[in-house]
């Protein structure tokens, strides 16, 4: 895939971040103004979570544009990372949100109430998880058609609201059945997974951006690399990553008796075979000589 495309995969990306954004804001003023009016403490904090990912899918839009700048002076391997970086951004905001949720509830559980949420607030929660997963079922088609980390993220995300509105809906029908503080409850097992969608989102952007990267896919680089004619052993591979795609630091081991020509040739398709990977966007070879006498001995 060429720099152009990869460029025309981040503009296409945009499209699932807004449409998240649009669905979060609709979902979150219905759910946040029937939760209130409906007394249901669960569907309020649904209703927060999803203000939440407002912010989270606007950091994931700005990232992808931002992404999009070519190469400058003060960033000359380009933007890929935005990203990454507003990933982290709206961790941060989400872990506030979520912690702010669970002190909400856990005082509505102290103070004990005893009227259970109106059962608008019951068909309110379903509509809005049927929502949800629709536009997590378009954004993870989006995502596998662009290979977007970002996309595919999102789409994570979004299915993760539509459960936790199936368990807001949960809690509230069990207040129906003389269980008040099963609402609330709920409302606190909400609070809990926004933190953790928070963590998540937190551990993998900074585990991208502190240059970690998967070692079962260094494994399946290192393999297809030792299908190039002419390899005689991988020495030493890296990997970091750009945003969704991947730079590849690779050194090989090639038959002395070769010229440099030939060598340069073998380097060159080592190149082009990881290319043809979809997430690597460059990789850089480094051949060394080798006595290949000495490694059959």
């Amino acid at each position: 895939m060429d720099q152009q495309q990869r460029y025309d995969n981040l503009k296409l990306g945009e499209r699932g971040a807004v449409i998240s954004i649009v669905a979060y804001i609709v979902l979150s003023a219905l759910k946040l103004i029937i939760g209130y009016a409906s007394g249901s403490e669960a569907l309020r904090a649904d209703g927060m979570n999803n203000a939440t990912d407002i912010v989270a899918s606007i950091a994931v839009l700005i990232g992808l544009r931002l992404a999009q700048k070519p190469a400058d002076k003060d960033h000359q391997y380009g933007h890929w990372k935005s990203e990454t970086i507003a990933s982290l951004i709206s961790s941060f905001i989400m872990a506030a949100v979520g912690l702010q949720v669970l002190f909400a509830a856990v005082s509505s559980v102290f103070n004990g109430s005893e009227k259970a949420p109106d059962l608008i607030s019951v068909w309110t929660g379903l509509f809005c998880a049927v929502v949800m997963y629709f536009v997590y079922r378009y954004n993870k088609r989006l995502a596998l058609q662009i290979n977007s980390q970002a996309v595919m993220a999102a789409a994570k995300d979004n299915i993760s609201d539509a459960i936790v509105s199936v368990g807001a809906v949960v809690g509230i029908v069990g207040s129906q059945f003389g269980l008040p503080w099963l609402d609330p409850v709920t409302a606190i097992a909400v609070g809990l997974l926004i933190c953790k969608t928070a963590w998540d989102i937190f551990r993998d952007a900074s585990h991208h951006l502190s240059d970690g990267f998967d070692e079962s896919t260094i494994e399946s680089f290192k393999e297809a690399i030792l299908e190039v004619e002419g390899v005689e052993a991988v020495k030493d591979i890296k990997a970091r990553n750009y945003g969704s795609s991947a730079v590849v630091d690779v050194v090989v081991l090639v038959n002395m008796e070769l010229d440099f020509a030939e060598a340069h040739e073998i380097a060159t398709s080592v190149e082009n075979k990881l290319k043809k990977t979809s997430e690597v966007y460059e990789v850089h070879v480094h051949y060394e000589p080798v006595d290949v006498s000495e490694m059959l001995s």
